[in-house]
């Protein structure tokens, strides 16, 4: 087993003497992400159970236990009645959803088909270089894709992602890979999304979103910009999607 450092502050201790205190759960949570960071559990992987964590970070299981709560709420983690807490994974079904909001009007949610436009390693503009936080002149691998549904074109999607990151990601790589892409980025490039933030607004179509899409220049569109952040907080893609919304709706569930 791997070597652990012993949170700064023990069962039971308080302190008000520095600003920086954390709840002694806090700095539980803290360290079962570095290990989840360091990819001492796999992603879909069974975690020791909170006895052993218990044990292993010499703590209450209550402790533990409100720990591996925050984590389930931010999806980093998966209880499962009856077997125990999973490392959470995009190959998961709600995963895909979890970052795709864009609805069907009627009948369930599903997977679209998607075909790859473009694949190419390009020098990151000033803005990809900015929300990306890369430096100048940086690489990054530009994906271009259109997303259908039932045969009918929905999303147009560019995506910029750190060269550095996702060597050896290729068209060909994309194309066969036949699930989420995420899933593709966890398993084969090591990098997991963990939260994203987003922009939307309404535009209308120009004459290249038109054309993948197959509509007339102007019809309403919603773009959503994104920016996903792996662990750490550190950004590792940048997204831009054009929706169109005649029998789709964006999704949020707020709480």
């Amino acid at each position: 087993m791997n070597s652990v450092p012993t949170p700064p502050v023990g069962e039971g201790q308080g302190s008000n003497a520095s600003p920086s205190f954390r709840p002694l759960y806090q700095q539980i949570k803290a360290l079962i992400t570095h290990s989840l960071q360091s990819g001492e559990w796999k992603p879909g992987e069974l975690m020791p159970s909170e006895v052993e964590l218990a044990a292993r970070f010499k703590v209450s299981q209550g402790t533990v236990r409100k720990a591996i709560d925050e984590l389930a709420a931010e999806n980093l983690v998966l209880r499962r009645q009856g077997k125990g807490t999973f490392v959470a994974t995009h190959h998961e079904e709600r995963a895909h959803f979890r970052f795709l909001k864009l609805m069907p009007d009627e009948g369930v949610p599903h997977h679209p088909d998607n075909r790859i436009i473009e694949v190419k390693r390009i020098r990151a503009p000033a803005e990809v270089t900015r929300l990306l936080e890369l430096k100048s002149g940086d690489a990054v691998v530009y994906i271009k894709r259109v997303m259908s549904f039932d045969g009918a074109p929905t999303i147009l999607e560019e995506l910029w992602l750190p060269g550095q990151v996702f060597k050896g990601l290729t068209a060909e790589r994309l194309v066969e890979y036949k699930g989420p892409m995420y899933g593709l980025f966890e398993s084969e490039f090591g990098t997991r999304m963990i939260r994203a933030t987003e922009k939307i607004r309404a535009v209308g179509a120009d004459a290249v979103a038109a054309q993948y899409l197959g509509v007339a220049e102007g019809t309403p569109l919603l773009v959503a910009d994104r920016v996903s952040f792996t662990y750490g907080d550190r950004p590792v893609e940048l997204r831009r999607g054009l929706y169109l919304t005649a029998q789709h709706h964006y999704q949020n569930d707020l709480s």
